[in-house]
């Protein structure tokens, strides 16, 4: 069984490890934790991870966040991975910083990222796991919050909830979308 888990964020030092980048740093952490290293290929950088018989196929698009879909498309092809099979990880500003939700489908809810893979498989029936960052920013500012790094006091818990982030999509792997939704939401 093959997983296409997809980490969204932009590429670039000036946006590593910001809010925005949420999904690069918990594909990263799951490959890190396997000692598993990110090959630049078409599209993303990819890795390969092997977990209970499965293999997770991560990548992390070198489109920026806008033309995700492009990538997403294009390795969902390339490794023959059903639309049943694909997770994206996602940032979420309408939750908590910290607060986990996986979703079987769902809109792109503002997030340019989804909209553009939404636009690109033609459909909003994919898993994702959001990821909250939290909406403390004034009005107009949006843009400006999203690229900004954690806060000091959030840093604190960063950390773990990446782990929990590992742990569920491993778990989507092994025992599915609604299981794990069973297991983790609102935890």
């Amino acid at each position: 069984m093959k997983y296409l888990i997809v980490g969204l964020g932009n590429i670039g030092a000036e946006y590593a490890h910001t809010r925005h980048n949420i999904g690069f740093d918990v594909v990263d952490s799951f490959a890190n934790e396997k000692e598993e290293k990110f090959e630049v290929d078409r599209l993303a950088a990819l890795a390969q991870v092997k977990f209970k018989g499965r293999t997770f196929v991560l990548i992390k698009p070198s489109t920026y966040m806008n033309l995700s879909g492009k990538a997403v498309k294009y390795w969902m092809q390339a490794e023959k991975i059903a639309l049943e099979n694909i997770l994206v990880v996602t940032d979420d500003i309408a939750l908590d910083p910290g607060a986990l939700r996986m979703r079987m489908k769902g809109s792109h809810g503002g997030h340019n990222g989804l909209e553009n893979i939404i636009e690109s498989l033609g459909t909003t029936n994919f898993a994702r796991l959001r990821f909250g960052i939290g909406n403390d920013y004034s009005r107009g500012r949006q843009a400006d919050f999203v690229l900004s790094p954690w806060k000091t006091e959030e840093k604190k818990m960063l950390s773990a909830r990446i782990d929990q982030a590992v742990e569920m999509i491993k778990s989507f792997g092994t025992v599915g979308v609604a299981a794990t939704m069973n297991l983790y939401n609102n935890k």
